[in-house]
């Protein structure tokens, strides 16, 4: 007799302001599935508490209300993202920028009647955007941030990391085949009744549901930025809330970009990164981090590297419009 493909069974939750699925095979013991599942649930949510720059309580909050006054001592998952954070920041000269959320308040993409802030007020704000000026002291634990104003934010690196822990979590709880999703990323390990997971690529200009481009997946994370999350549209021009963190204005040139790497907390920033540097400079970071990388231009057009290229099932051209 064939034998019989495993069940696998899929269980969603809200965490870290966004919507996450696990996808784990049920084997002989349902229970252990559903347990499993809920310890990465309660890994979000403590990850939220500790990591959310929103959260007026959360340690992340206190480093940026104490900018320009004293270091604050934090937590070692809290340290340890920031410096890989910043770190990253190193390697894209800047594009990835954890020092962004100084900006907040200025742009709104929920507001009602939606408005293109002044450039005085933009500009005022982006002088204390520079991950350069964060400090870190491993020691003592500590981070400061030395001018009134500057802040933190981890959205852009969270939910990578957030993945990351919970691979960790199930690989220790015996688990070698499973999914999880999260928004616009997702990190895939083993197979599904051996094959390998198929991860698909949104058309940045299509529904919700529009896939253009798909591929396997079988230990790696996948994770799409794009400027169709949040935007609106004044005049003809789409502003969105992926920002260039040495103009302060939405980035121009992509539409979206997707990195395919092992590491989802490298996937995640990196995805943020190459929307800052463009097509040929993304495509050209990516490469150099070990990444590869697809890109949707402003024009519909596609670019991606060769790693991708190899694996990638195009199923049809990203809309022009």
């Amino acid at each position: 007799r064939a034998a019989r493909a495993p069940r696998f069974a899929s269980f969603d939750g809200e965490a870290m302001a966004t919507t996450w699925q696990i996808t784990l095979p049920e084997g002989a013991d349902p229970a252990a599935a559903a347990a499993a599942a809920e310890a990465c649930f309660a890994l979000f949510r403590r990850l939220d508490l500790e990591l959310s720059e929103w959260k007026e309580g959360s340690p992340l909050s206190a480093v940026n209300r104490a900018a320009g006054i004293a270091p604050v001592a934090v937590p070692e998952e809290l340290f340890a993202l920031v410096a890989r954070a910043v770190e990253i920041g190193r390697e894209t000269d800047g594009a990835f920028d954890v020092s962004w959320a100084a900006l907040w308040g200025v742009w709104d993409f929920r507001a009602a009647l939606p408005a293109v802030p002044e450039s005085a007020a933009i500009a005022a704000r982006r002088v204390l955007v520079d991950y350069r000026r964060v400090v870190l002291d491993p020691a003592g634990r500590t981070i400061f941030l030395p001018e009134s104003g500057m802040k933190i934010g981890l959205g852009g690196i969270a939910k990578g990391y957030a993945l990351e822990r919970a691979r960790a979590l199930l690989v220790e709880r015996g688990f070698e085949n499973f999914l999880l999703v999260s928004g616009g990323q997702v990190y895939a390990r083993g197979s599904r009744g051996g094959r390998p997971w198929q991860v698909g690529v949104r058309d940045p200009r299509g529904a919700r549901d529009d896939i253009f481009a798909t591929l396997p997946l079988a230990g790696g994370s996948l994770s799409t930025s794009a400027d169709n999350e949040s935007f609106f549209v004044v005049a003809g021009v789409r502003y969105h809330h992926i920002l260039d963190p040495k103009t302060g204005w939405p980035t121009q040139g992509l539409r979206s970009a997707t990195i395919l790497a092992a590491d989802p907390t490298l996937a995640d920033a990196l995805s943020t990164a190459v929307m800052v540097l463009g097509r040929e400079r993304g495509l050209e970071v990516a490469r150099r981090l070990g990444a590869g990388a697809l890109v949707v231009d402003e024009r519909g057009e596609v670019a991606m590297t060769p790693e991708l290229a190899a694996i990638l099932t195009l199923l049809h051209s990203p809309r022009r419009s």
